[in-house]
């Protein structure tokens, strides 16, 4: 059995989308999966399953929220060495005084090019920050996530890619599930 942890895209935010997470699991157990547990209403899901590739599980479970809910639901799937390299390569993190609250990590459903990252032009964002690696964006927010025009959707529209952001306070404890 391997574990792994999917990251749902939009669900539970302003009223859309609107899954409780214990019909959730059990859809998810109905399935075959194993151990399924979830972290807050925003789609944070662990489980186990046979699976050999973290694609499948995502794919099928992506597949069975629309047969059951009705939703599209991009779904991103997170190894535990994914967030392992969140806290290695977090560049904000070295920072004197680092404020975690303002610390954000879009996770991206495939590695980015050079020239993706360039077309991001992370710099008309200003006073907020960014640093990106292949397949996660570190942002710092200077008010506040709610408060910017660097998010999902410009993320996602820019590079055409399927993104998820999760705040720190999540990744740290996500990070800890996976070792528990």
């Amino acid at each position: 059995m391997t574990k792994y942890l999917a990251l749902l895209r939009g669900i539970n935010v302003s009223g859309h989308n609107m899954i409780k997470m214990d019909a959730l699991k059990k859809m998810l157990e109905n399935m075959g999966f194993q151990n399924v547990e979830t972290y807050i209403q925003s789609g944070n899901v662990f489980l186990e399953s046979e699976e050999e590739t973290a694609a499948s599980v995502g794919f099928k479970i992506k597949q069975e929220i629309a047969k059951v809910f009705g939703y599209d639901v991009p779904v991103i799937m997170v190894s535990k060495t994914d967030l392992e390299l969140c806290f290695n390569n977090n560049l904000f993190l070295k920072e004197k005084d680092c404020d975690s609250k303002k610390l954000y990590v879009a996770f991206i459903s495939k590695e980015l090019t050079p020239s993706a990252i360039n077309d991001l032009k992370i710099s008309n964002f200003k006073p907020d920050e960014a640093a990106i690696d292949t397949s996660r964006i570190y942002i710092k927010y200077a008010i506040g996530a709610g408060k910017t025009n660097l998010d999902q959707k410009y993320i996602e529209k820019k590079i055409n890619v399927v993104a998820t952001i999760r705040n720190w306070n999540t990744v740290t404890k996500l990070f800890e599930m996976y070792n528990s």
